[in-house]
């Protein structure tokens, strides 16, 4: 069974439904659902944009050494 017809079974069972209480539960779970892949995507996208402004801050030269920074630690 494709992911088309599934859809469809699930929304005919879904229409006949007369009980309130599981169809909150359903829309629950699907806003639940919905969230972690968009959240998930944005992660991905937020990471990608991070390592990429981290690359070109190292290309322009924005960044302290090692032993710079174990020196600025040490006046703390």
């Amino acid at each position: 069974m494709d992911i088309q017809t599934k859809k469809i079974q699930f929304i005919q069972k879904f229409l006949a439904l007369n009980n309130e209480a599981v169809i909150d539960k359903l829309e629950t779970l699907l806003k639940k659902e919905t969230l972690k892949e968009s959240d998930q995507q944005a992660s991905i996208e937020q990471y990608n944009r991070e390592i990429d402004e981290a690359e070109d801050e190292m290309d322009r030269g924005e960044f302290i050494s090692r032993e710079d920074f174990k020196k600025q630690m040490d006046k703390w």
